[in-house]
């Protein structure tokens, strides 16, 4: 894979120069008159975009494929790459997005995930278990989960079974990792200290998966918390599911099952049916919309300034109403106004269907409508659902943001690897035939966990006040060094706009 982007995209292969010095002498004979130069390179990105992107179609199976045979480590390096801000091609972003809780190629139940069971729990499954799934319902870098059913209370359950060979695995590829850092260091590819911080992070945080111990704790400690009235978790409709002490090991966690679909899949469907591209990822929507938003500010500025400059100019008053009223339909006629219109007219569109539906429905019910009338509003009964669901989105992100600052903040105990396949939507499987009901959201998946203390904790929450209160540079970078964060010239200016980048909104 190496050598294929190599030969066909570096400056240096032969294929590259030799193409370079045919394409140098064709411009040279043929070049067409008025063609610049600008024109010229633009052509050179274009067709090395078009490589690039053949490239990646062609090796992100075979990397993908990589991974899953090396399993361990490099299954959490694909999830991890899939959900960072780098810029990762899309084409292997897509790739590792299946690695986050539907791993291909599981273990074999009879032979590695039963006998496994039976030797931690030092009974036979059938004794304990009315049935079990063979077929695991989830698979991750370290174990995978089955579906399966107590014996005696009939209660649904999953059982995470960690793979026998994890546990000299996962030290194996961190050591390898470790040595290939200390090669890029040598090289002068990496930082040694910044490499060294990462990489002592890295490991402690992967090796902290092994520890189904730990993670059983942290499981029952955020359950428990969540019981407690005063906590947002009752409310907002956020539930955890339930450890089975008795069924717990170093190497298994049984606990209640949350059925449901992952997060990001219900967002999806609600951002498909606004007519919402979804195909790069939710991440890649939050990053354009950003982007837009700063493109907008920007035009805003240049038209301020231009409308500053032709005030200045003899036909003050013509100039300044030609530039106002320019600015405004510029707003209101933009490619993203348009689209975002679009998405406001379905809304308004559903919601409104959905109140015609119910009130046709409840006339219905004392013959006052006509019966085409009836079937109308019967054929569009999905309205109201859709209607329901928008609201519950816009919700739902609220709860898990209040969730978490909970978890941070007052239970002092947070899950420091929340990424989509750890959130659920969970629909109570008595209420999934009623429309208005909404479905709950469950998060799973503890194992990698942080601890803050509460002088810690006033830290955190002091930094996050100056950006929200718009402190001075020299005010944000301030509680960023009083909780340890060191730069390499400590500049203040680097350490307040970093600070903003993570917690501004």
């Amino acid at each position: 894979v190496v050598w294929d982007y190599w030969w066909n995209t570096s400056f240096s292969s032969p294929k590259i120069i030799f193409h370079s010095g045919e394409l140098f002498s064709w411009k040279k004979e043929g070049k067409e008159e008025g063609q610049s130069e600008e024109y010229e390179n633009d052509a050179k990105k274009e067709r090395r975009k078009k490589v690039l992107q053949s490239l990646h179609e062609k090796n992100a199976p075979k990397i993908f494929q990589i991974m899953l045979d090396l399993g361990g480590l490099y299954i959490k390096l694909g999830q991890v790459l899939s959900v960072t801000a780098l810029p990762i091609p899309e084409e292997y972003r897509e790739r590792f997005r299946i690695l986050q809780s539907n791993v291909p190629g599981h273990e074999d139940f009879d032979s590695v995930i039963l006998p496994t069971l039976e030797k931690e729990l030092k009974s036979p499954v059938r004794d304990i278990f009315e049935s079990i799934e063979e077929t695991p319902c989830g698979a991750a870098s370290i174990g995978q989960a089955h579906r399966a059913v107590l014996k005696g209370t009939k209660e649904p359950v999953v059982i995470k079974v960690q793979y026998p060979d994890a546990k000299w695995q996962v030290p194996a590829d961190i050591e390898c990792v470790g040595q290939f850092l200390k090669v890029c260091v040598w090289f002068g590819v990496v930082d040694e200290s910044a490499s060294k911080l990462s990489y002592e992070e890295f490991s402690r945080q992967f090796l902290a998966e092994l520890d189904y111990e730990a993670e059983k704790e942290n499981l029952k400690e955020v359950y428990e918390s969540s019981l407690d009235p005063r906590a947002p978790y009752l409310e907002k409709g956020v539930v955890l599911p339930r450890v089975f002490d008795d069924f717990c090991t170093k190497q298994v966690i049984t606990m209640t099952y949350l059925p449901g679909p992952k997060f990001e899949e219900e967002v999806r469907q609600q951002l498909a049916f606004l007519g919402i591209d979804t195909k790069k990822g939710i991440k890649s929507i939050v990053q354009d919309a950003h982007r837009r938003d700063v493109e907008n500010a920007t035009n805003q500025t240049n038209q301020a300034e231009l409308g500053t400059e032709l005030a200045m100019s003899p036909n003050k008053d013509q100039s300044s109403w030609k530039t106002t009223a320019s600015r405004i339909i510029g707003n209101l006629i933009s490619v993203d106004s348009m689209f975002s219109l679009v998405r406001l007219a379905r809304r308004i569109m559903v919601w409104s269907t959905a109140t015609s539906v119910k009130t046709i429905q409840s006339a219905a019910f004392y013959n006052l409508v006509p019966s085409t009338w009836e079937e109308w509003a019967n054929e569009r009964q999905n309205a109201i659902t859709h209607a329901a669901q928008m609201n519950w989105t816009q919700d739902a992100v609220h709860a898990l943001l209040d969730v978490h600052g909970h978890q941070i903040f007052n239970l002092g105990l947070f899950n420091a690897d929340p990424h989509p396949g750890n959130i659920l939507v969970v629909q109570d499987p008595e209420l999934q035939h009623v429309s208005t009901s909404h479905p709950k959201i469950g998060l799973i998946d503890y194992g990698q966990c942080k601890r803050l203390t509460p002088h810690e904790r006033v830290k955190v929450a002091k930094l996050i006040l100056s950006i929200a209160d718009k402190e001075p540079d020299e005010v944000i970078a301030n509680h960023f060094r009083d909780m340890g964060i060191q730069t390499k010239n400590d500049s203040t200016r680097f350490l307040a706009e970093f600070g903003r980048l993570m917690f501004d909104s």
